[in-house]
């Protein structure tokens, strides 16, 4: 009879790449690894991987089995969880989380969790999307909050909210009658989004097509550093006011009418690479989707 533990780390080697990540994400040894893999390679009688010195490949033979492997873990996962009330999940989900996230809803959503599921235990990293869906592939965490969707084989995505950006400036700033053209605006730093961001990317576009050439850009992964350079009169930003309210009803900031094309929005999802032990993932991602829908109303 072959072993689940060894279709499980067939399954693990497979995605990850590697023995050593297995046996890390199996929280057992690679020796261990070694031997389930030697196990399972004699029950079938087939090699499931080629190795050299760089590591491990899949098989031709391999890869036919691998979808075998993942729907038999499917089922016992599915199995497990029929078994189970939703509320006792345990263990621990790591999550990704842009800024703007951590700035709007997301207090409200540990809260939510924390009283939904005592059991399970969140650790939240905070970054760009670009480093996020980094992270996300290389399974160093295992669901983003981020600007998406990533449309890519075997990651899905939830809708979480939209964002819409905006001119902002210190009322320091004497930058004249309004609508301001570009050219005005463009005079001074504009501080937005850090550089491999679409706002960033689409405010540079807008400028140089309007024959701005090389415009000064400040761009920050800190949403909090962009406001206070913002207030401190530094430049004009192009930012989501969603979480400004304090700022605007004071006058420290003011929203710009600024004669130009529409700014993007913000779309943000709940992304993660879909697999046999991603039930509590998905489940996290949708009571997000419920939570961004409510601080939206």
């Amino acid at each position: 009879m072959i072993d689940l533990r060894n279709i499980e780390t067939f399954y693990w080697v497979a995605t990850l790449g590697t023995f050593s990540a297995a046996s890390e994400k199996l929280n057992t040894t690679q020796p261990t690894i070694s031997q389930r893999i030697a196990a399972l390679e004699k029950d079938l009688g087939v090699r499931l991987f080629d190795r050299d010195a760089r590591g491990v490949k899949l098989t031709a033979k391999g890869h036919e089995l691998l979808s075998h492997a993942e729907r038999m873990l499917q089922g016992r996962s599915d199995m497990i969880q029929a078994a189970r009330e939703e509320n006792v999940f345990t263990g621990t989900i790591r999550i990704g989380v842009a800024e703007t996230i951590v700035q709007t809803w997301l207090s409200a959503l540990i809260e939510q969790i924390h009283a939904t599921y005592p059991a399970l235990v969140i650790e939240i990293e905070v970054d760009t999307t670009h480093v996020l869906r980094s992270h996300l592939q290389s399974r160093s965490i295992d669901l983003a909050f981020l600007m998406g969707p990533v449309l890519e084989a075997r990651v899905e995505n939830v809708p979480l909210c939209t964002y819409p950006l905006a001119w902002v400036a210190s009322p320091l700033l004497d930058l004249g009658p309004e609508p301001l053209t570009l050219d005005r605006v463009g005079r001074l730093p504009i501080i937005t989004y850090p550089s491999n961001s679409k706002p960033y990317q689409a405010v540079r576009d807008m400028l140089t097509t309007a024959g701005i050439h090389k415009p000064r850009m400040y761009g920050s992964a800190s949403l909090s550093m962009v406001v206070r350079m913002t207030q401190d009169g530094m430049g004009t930003s192009v930012i989501a006011p969603i979480f400004l309210g304090k700022e605007l009803a004071s006058g420290e900031l003011r929203i710009l009418n600024v004669d130009a094309g529409p700014l993007p929005e913000l779309s943000f999802t709940a992304t993660w690479i879909s697999g046999p032990d991603s039930h509590a993932i998905r489940v996290i991602a949708e009571l997000a989707q419920r939570v961004a829908n409510a601080a939206a109303h």
